[in-house]
């Protein structure tokens, strides 16, 4: 009765075949991650969600998960962190990088906008030559009158349309 055995037969000297072992908590953390990433889908306009590349089941999903609130909002964004683990996360991350670093990009330029906007304002013709000097397609006497306006508003404790139409005028001409 002599029975052969099964792990006889196998060749166990494959060495290219290496077994990773993850702990659970690396799972939870893992699984955790891309419930974050999935919230950040879901908080997107609709119009930055298409930039992203989405299968239609997944898209479908932070679709309704924008029209839900509170708990059935949770429980929605819990299912689009399940449906994350079986693709490959990183195309996502990546093209949401994108568009959130295009947003932080902008708010920076219309910081510095104002910033450049009170420059003018406060040192006037020296700050004008030295905006005009970065952007020659500026018009100087518009921009002088509106600086003028403005420090005439300013003085006299109006409304501050001038300065308003300063950031207005400078965010048209520069950003486009």
């Amino acid at each position: 009765m002599a029975r052969k055995k099964r792990h006889e037969e196998i060749d166990w000297t494959d060495e290219d075949e290496e077994i990773i072992w993850v702990s659970k908590s690396e799972i939870k953390r893992d699984a955790e991650h891309l419930k974050k990433l999935g919230d950040s889908l879901v908080n997107l306009t609709s119009a930055n969600l298409a930039k992203i590349p989405l299968d239609e089941s997944l898209k479908e999903a932070i679709e309704l998960a924008q029209r839900l609130r509170l708990e059935a909002r949770r429980r929605q964004i819990q299912y689009i962190g399940k449906l994350l683990r079986n693709i490959d996360p990183e195309p996502i991350q990546d093209a949401l990088d994108k568009v959130e670093n295009r947003h932080q990009q902008q708010l920076a330029l219309l910081q510095k906008l104002e910033v450049t906007r009170d420059q003018l304002i406060e040192q006037g013709d020296s700050a004008l030559n030295t905006l005009l000097d970065q952007y020659p397609r500026l018009d100087r006497q518009h921009l002088r009158n509106l600086i003028r306006g403005a420090n005439k508003e300013k003085q006299s404790n109006k409304s501050p349309k001038n300065y308003r139409e300063i950031f207005q005028y400078l965010k048209s001409s520069i950003l486009e």
